[in-house]
């Protein structure tokens, strides 16, 4: 059996000149493969849920808004430039096939919101409104690899012992964040005007979601590498303890 553990890996959805194209930036696909994972993509067709019994993580990444009608909420501020409904409903169902299978899920500036809305919290639709007199710009215009802002991280949770620290610079890209997170989870880092930074769902299985760009980070950055290279050791331990590939056990 191969030893190389296999993530999934979520997919933005944009429209040009008429036609739906699926990408994936490669940062995501960098930082798992300097960390010792294959990196699969997953279209966002229905089919794709399929894929995750061949694989021992999944990673939600950045990309557009969800609709607001996934969390019950009216629409304030979302930019529907930005949605499209083939990823909403894929990702939810990825969410609940990875929770199927017990595999570690690892979610991202869209993916911490889409862990919230898959796992029963809402989301902030646009901080601008919600904070006005914030002085933090969560939708920063410096360079991705650039830090501009402070998160304090709550002693005690997942991120805190992977990260080793209570305080860290963080790079921004968003305009929603989690609002409520779901039911038993825990928030795990916030910024200093309030914003939900880090969730994760206390127990064994590796589950957590930052809502910066540690995938900017990881090859300059030896903290923000670290969390990639815990989620893929979580897939790692995935793989080993199922030997799912194959269906046969020794």
């Amino acid at each position: 059996m191969a030893t190389t553990p296999v993530v999934g890996v979520s997919m933005s959805r944009q429209i040009r000149g008429g036609s739906p194209r699926d990408f994936l930036r490669t940062e995501y696909v960098d930082a798992l493969t300097r960390s010792g994972a294959l990196a699969i993509p997953l279209l966002n067709v229905s089919l794709s849920t399929e894929l995750l019994s061949q694989c021992d993580g999944l990673l939600l990444t950045g990309g557009g808004d969800f609709h607001p009608d996934l969390f019950h909420r009216p629409d304030e501020g979302t930019d529907w430039s930005t949605w499209s409904p083939e990823r909403d409903q894929v990702e939810l169902s990825l969410m609940a096939e990875a929770e199927r299978l017990g595999l570690p899920i690892f979610g991202i500036c869209r993916g911490i919101q889409s862990l919230a809305i898959g796992f029963g919290g809402t989301i902030v639709q646009d901080i601008a409104r919600t904070l006005p007199d914030s002085p933090i710009k969560h939708s920063q215009r410096q360079p991705r690899r650039q830090v501009t802002h402070a998160v304090s991280i709550k002693p005690g949770t997942r991120l805190a012992g992977i990260l080793g620290k209570t305080q860290l610079e963080v790079n921004s890209f968003h305009h929603q964040s989690v609002d409520q997170p779901p039911p038993g989870w825990s928030i795990a880092a916030l910024a200093p005007d309030g914003v939900v930074e880090a969730i994760e769902r206390p127990g064994d299985v590796f589950i957590l979601g930052v809502q910066w760009h540690p995938e900017d980070l990881a090859g300059q950055d030896e903290l923000a590498a670290r969390l990639f290279t815990q989620f893929v050791n979580a897939a790692a331990q995935y793989r080993r303890s199922t030997r799912h590939h194959g269906g046969n056990s020794d």
